[in-house]
């Protein structure tokens, strides 16, 4: 049936099963607002005329031909009149997509995907991936699909609790703490939240007792160490370990050192930022026991230009487990880690150059404190220099005797 020919309106059930398609879609008036429309594949269905909360004409769809049928499309589009004369606001396709995005928009795990996108650019990519894991696995399994605005601080104070009590991961929770905490701060400077439902928790949590983020052992014990280390059967390990004594870096940076890092004739060795934890570069003066080691170390050189690389790769370092392996099976389980070894030497260097704090600390690579860590760029080379020499005669010394 063509549309020309229908007669009246309401369209009678006849009519509704035969009106043909067209080469375009078009609509016919039944009564009121509802139209019955047909598209030129054939298809047909109910769409009502309104005018939407801004004074505009708008469509919504209320269903398919035959499913709904023209009498319980009136009643519909009777029924969404009133709701329009009371002054509702009907949901459209696109409200409602507005609305899931939203949602979605509103969803923890995107909170902390966005937060983290701002943190690449100032953490190594070591330090991303461990954060990245760590939320993964413990806080998007529980919050990630909750609309971050709606999580209560208690929530929180009791989800980090138990993390405490339960898995005893003291460090780890003050680390997802943060992340978390910071994430809310982002959220709260872009105006999608009013306040941090983290801020003010940690001083709550439980304190870590047993806390060992540095194990050292004291320097009565340091003699004893270093013989066991040099006495160690895997002679690479020996020399990355006494390389850790001996210039204290962190562990990350050691794993992740190449060889052209390092100039023999000038006695340094240059960090790049992009190893560092504060993204900034580091030289570090080598005294003669380190190049002598480096030197001893190059007859172990692969094609890699790392001086410690993996097993499985020539790109890829050892893993960061390998020289705290080593350790513990030399009987210093839970008394000696590769980081211990900077509290080993901040300790004996603030000791020994107590007049001279920031040159102690240009050593450890720590940013100094304040307006004058943000303006004091000197990093105190020279001075640097002898106390590094110092600090491996010294440990020579300790062995001598």
């Amino acid at each position: 049936m063509k549309r020309d020919a229908i007669k009246k309106r309401p369209l009678s059930d006849t009519t509704l099963a035969s009106l043909e398609p067209e080469d375009k879609d078009y609509r016919e008036r039944d009564t009121g607002g509802l139209y019955f429309v047909v598209q030129k594949t054939g298809k047909k269905s109910w769409q009502l005329r309104y005018k939407n909360e801004k004074g505009t004409w708008s469509w919504k769809g209320i269903g398919g031909y035959p499913s709904v049928s023209g009498a319980a499309a009136r009643r519909k589009a009777n029924e969404l009149s009133e709701k329009l004369a009371n002054g509702d606001v009907l949901e459209t396709k696109k409200h409602i997509k507005q609305q899931q995005q939203q949602i979605e928009g509103q969803k923890f795990s995107i909170l902390m995907a966005e937060w983290l996108d701002t943190r690449k650019s100032a953490w190594g990519a070591t330090t991303f991936d461990k954060a990245q894991k760590s939320i993964n696995r413990h806080i998007i399994p529980k919050f990630g699909e909750r609309d971050f605005t709606e999580i209560t601080p208690k929530e929180w104070f009791d989800f980090f609790q138990g993390l405490q009590r339960e898995l005893n991961i003291h460090t780890q929770v003050e680390k997802l703490t943060s992340y978390c905490c910071n994430a809310y701060d982002w959220a709260k400077f872009q105006a999608k939240i009013n306040f941090n439902p983290i801020g003010g928790m940690t001083k709550h949590l439980d304190k870590n007792k047993n806390k060992k983020n540095m194990k050292a052992v004291g320097v009565d014990e340091l003699p004893q160490l270093i013989i066991d280390i040099r006495n160690h059967h895997q002679r690479k390990l020996a020399i990355g370990l006494e390389l850790m004594a001996l210039l204290f870096p962190r562990p990350v940076e050691l794993r992740y050192a190449t060889w052209d890092q390092f100039d023999f004739d000038k006695a340094i060795w240059s960090k790049p930022a992009e190893i560092m934890k504060k993204r900034i570069a580091h030289v570090v003066p080598l005294p003669r026991q380190a190049i002598t080691l480096l030197k001893e170390l190059e007859q172990y050189r692969t094609e890699s230009e790392l001086l410690f690389a993996g097993r499985n790769s020539l790109s890829k370092p050892i893993s960061d487990n390998t020289f705290n392996m080593a350790l513990n099976r030399m009987g210093y389980k839970d008394r000696q880690n590769p980081h211990g070894f900077r509290h080993i030497a901040s300790t004996a260097l603030n000791n020994q150059f107590s007049d001279k704090e920031q040159v102690v600390e240009a050593s450890l690579a720590h940013i100094k404190k304040g307006s004058k860590g943000s303006y004091d760029k000197a990093t105190h080379l020279e001075e640097r220099v002898g106390m590094m020499q110092w600090w491996a005669d010294y440990i020579d010394n300790l062995v001598k005797e």
